[in-house]
Protein backbone atom coordinates (compact mmCIF):
# COMPACT_ATOMS: atom_id res chain seq x y z
CA UNK A 1 0.00 0.00 0.00
CA UNK A 2 1.25 3.48 -0.87
CA UNK A 3 2.27 5.79 1.93
CA UNK A 4 -0.50 8.28 2.64
CA UNK A 5 0.49 11.79 3.69
CA UNK A 6 -1.72 14.59 4.97
CA UNK A 7 -1.36 17.96 6.67
CA UNK A 8 1.17 17.55 9.52
CA UNK A 9 -0.62 18.24 12.82
CA UNK A 10 2.63 18.64 14.83
CA UNK A 11 1.60 15.81 17.16
CA UNK A 12 0.04 12.38 16.69
CA UNK A 13 -3.73 12.24 16.14
CA UNK A 14 -5.60 8.94 16.35
CA UNK A 15 -8.87 9.01 14.40
CA UNK A 16 -11.48 6.51 15.58
CA UNK A 17 -15.19 5.87 15.04
CA UNK A 18 -17.09 7.70 17.77
CA UNK A 19 -20.32 5.86 16.83
CA UNK A 20 -18.78 2.47 17.60
CA UNK A 21 -18.82 1.12 21.16
CA UNK A 22 -15.67 -0.93 20.60
CA UNK A 23 -13.78 1.99 19.04
CA UNK A 24 -14.91 4.48 21.68
CA UNK A 25 -13.98 2.08 24.46
CA UNK A 26 -10.56 1.54 22.89
CA UNK A 27 -10.09 5.32 22.58
CA UNK A 28 -10.89 5.78 26.29
CA UNK A 29 -8.36 3.06 27.15
CA UNK A 30 -5.72 4.63 24.88
CA UNK A 31 -6.31 7.98 26.58
CA UNK A 32 -5.87 6.37 29.98
CA UNK A 33 -2.70 4.55 28.92
CA UNK A 34 -1.13 7.42 27.02
CA UNK A 35 -2.10 10.24 29.36
CA UNK A 36 -0.42 13.36 28.04
CA UNK A 37 2.11 11.54 25.88
CA UNK A 38 1.44 13.51 22.71
CA UNK A 39 -1.41 11.61 21.04
CA UNK A 40 -4.74 13.34 20.52
CA UNK A 41 -7.81 11.13 20.08
CA UNK A 42 -10.60 12.36 17.81
CA UNK A 43 -13.71 10.79 16.35
CA UNK A 44 -13.62 11.08 12.58
CA UNK A 45 -17.40 11.58 12.73
CA UNK A 46 -17.15 14.90 14.59
CA UNK A 47 -17.72 18.01 12.50
CA UNK A 48 -14.59 19.38 10.85
CA UNK A 49 -12.23 16.60 11.91
CA UNK A 50 -11.52 15.13 8.47
CA UNK A 51 -11.30 18.57 6.85
CA UNK A 52 -8.08 19.05 8.83
CA UNK A 53 -6.55 15.96 7.18
CA UNK A 54 -6.90 16.09 3.36
CA UNK A 55 -6.63 12.66 1.75
CA UNK A 56 -8.14 10.76 4.68
CA UNK A 57 -11.62 9.85 3.54
CA UNK A 58 -14.58 8.76 5.64
CA UNK A 59 -14.39 5.43 3.77
CA UNK A 60 -10.80 4.86 5.01
CA UNK A 61 -11.91 5.67 8.54
CA UNK A 62 -14.87 3.28 8.25
CA UNK A 63 -12.42 0.46 7.54
CA UNK A 64 -9.74 1.20 10.15
CA UNK A 65 -8.43 3.58 12.79
CA UNK A 66 -6.09 6.16 11.30
CA UNK A 67 -2.98 7.45 13.07
CA UNK A 68 -1.83 10.76 11.67
CA UNK A 69 1.74 11.15 12.84
CA UNK A 70 3.21 14.55 13.71
CA UNK A 71 4.91 14.76 10.29
CA UNK A 72 1.70 13.95 8.38
CA UNK A 73 2.40 10.26 7.64
CA UNK A 74 -0.74 8.16 8.06
CA UNK A 75 -0.82 4.61 9.44
CA UNK A 76 -3.99 2.57 9.78
CA UNK A 77 -5.49 -0.45 11.46
CA UNK A 78 -3.41 -2.66 13.72
CA UNK A 79 -0.24 -0.76 12.87
CA UNK A 80 -1.85 2.51 13.99
CA UNK A 81 -2.61 0.94 17.37
CA UNK A 82 0.90 -0.49 17.72
CA UNK A 83 2.53 2.85 16.90
CA UNK A 84 0.17 4.90 19.09
CA UNK A 85 0.60 2.64 22.11
CA UNK A 86 4.35 2.42 21.46
CA UNK A 87 4.67 5.64 23.47
CA UNK A 88 3.61 3.75 26.60
CA UNK A 89 6.49 1.88 28.29
CA UNK A 90 4.68 -1.48 28.07
CA UNK A 91 3.33 -0.59 24.64
CA UNK A 92 6.77 -1.22 23.18
CA UNK A 93 6.02 -4.92 23.63
CA UNK A 94 3.49 -4.52 20.83
CA UNK A 95 6.36 -4.13 18.35
CA UNK A 96 6.23 -7.94 18.14
CA UNK A 97 3.61 -6.98 15.53
CA UNK A 98 6.49 -6.52 13.07
CA UNK A 99 7.59 -10.16 13.34
CA UNK A 100 6.89 -11.75 9.93
CA UNK A 101 3.65 -13.68 10.01
CA UNK A 102 2.34 -12.00 13.16
CA UNK A 103 1.75 -8.75 11.30
CA UNK A 104 -0.36 -10.49 8.67
CA UNK A 105 -2.35 -12.35 11.33
CA UNK A 106 -2.93 -9.16 13.34
CA UNK A 107 -4.04 -7.31 10.20
CA UNK A 108 -6.55 -10.04 9.30
CA UNK A 109 -7.96 -10.13 12.86
CA UNK A 110 -8.15 -6.34 13.01
CA UNK A 111 -9.91 -6.23 9.64
CA UNK A 112 -12.51 -8.77 10.73
CA UNK A 113 -13.23 -6.94 13.99
CA UNK A 114 -13.40 -3.57 12.21
CA UNK A 115 -15.74 -4.93 9.54
CA UNK A 116 -18.17 -6.46 12.04
CA UNK A 117 -17.71 -4.05 14.94
CA UNK A 118 -21.33 -2.92 15.02
CA UNK A 119 -22.61 -6.50 15.03
CA UNK A 120 -20.07 -7.49 17.72
CA UNK A 121 -20.99 -4.51 19.91
CA UNK A 122 -24.71 -5.18 19.45
CA UNK A 123 -25.54 -1.70 18.22
CA UNK A 124 -26.81 -0.32 14.96
CA UNK A 125 -25.41 2.84 13.45
CA UNK A 126 -27.28 6.08 13.85
CA UNK A 127 -26.60 7.05 10.24
CA UNK A 128 -26.02 5.47 6.82
CA UNK A 129 -22.75 3.91 8.03
CA UNK A 130 -24.46 0.58 8.69
CA UNK A 131 -24.90 0.12 4.97
CA UNK A 132 -21.10 -0.24 4.90
CA UNK A 133 -20.98 -2.76 7.75
CA UNK A 134 -23.98 -4.93 6.98
CA UNK A 135 -23.38 -5.62 3.28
Amino acid sequence: MALLMTTPPGHDVLLYDGHCRICSGAAREFKRLLGGRGTELRSFRDDGVLEAFPGISPERCEKAMQLVQADGRVLEGAEAIVRALGRHPLGRLLYVYYVPGLRQLADVLYGAIARYRFKIAGRNCSDAGCAVHFK
